[in-house]
């Protein structure tokens, strides 16, 4: 479904849930400092469970690096979801800063994820889906350069990504920069 969330699969029971989830976190995290190689007893025992709940709910390596990355799709389109009730620049703002974080762990992993498979294409389309409105939505506000397309923004915030920061609001200062560019005068 390219314009909703992508299916998960999420174990039914509360307590197998809750790991599941602190997996998917824990490996976001792993992933995003260590790469694709990171150790997945790391992320186990960061996740604060055993390897074995890991290789029951991911039993090939590709499968954790999948569903992490459907997961921060997911969370980007809940974030333009939730951003959608803001004013235009601020909606456009808060979902690009969200963006951010997805693309550090997507440059974890993207090495290791098929680009041509069902899942990329539907990842890519429910991103676009979420974030595209809020770019049209600022630039008939008046927000943003009307010669700007959402492929431009995402690229340009994209590539702030590959940089390395001394701290997180090093990073935000330099995403502010970047997104005064695009602002419209």
């Amino acid at each position: 479904m390219a314009d909703g969330p992508i299916a998960v699969r999420r174990p039914q029971r509360a307590d197998a849930r809750r790991n599941f989830d602190a997996l998917l976190a824990a490996a976001r995290d792993v992933f995003a400092e260590r790469g694709a190689d990171a150790s997945l007893e790391e992320i186990a025992k960061r996740a604060g469970v055993g390897i074995g709940t890991l290789y029951r709910n991911f039993p090939a390596r590709q499968d954790l690096f999948e569903a992490v990355y459907v997961e921060e799709i997911n969370q980007l389109a809940a974030a333009a979801e939730a951003a959608a009730s803001l004013p235009p620049w601020q909606a456009l703002q808060a979902w690009l800063q969200r963006f951010v974080a997805y693309a550090v762990t997507k440059r974890a992993i993207i090495d290791v994820l098929n680009r041509d498979s069902e899942m990329f294409r539907s990842s890519r389309a429910t991103m676009y889906a979420a974030g595209e409105p809020l770019m049209i939505r600022a630039q008939q506000a008046g927000e943003v350069r009307a010669d700007a397309s959402f492929d431009d923004v995402l690229r340009l915030v994209s590539g702030l990504t590959s940089a390395a920061f001394v701290d997180e609001e090093q990073r935000d200062r330099v995403l502010h920069f970047a997104l005064d560019g695009i602002r419209a005068r």
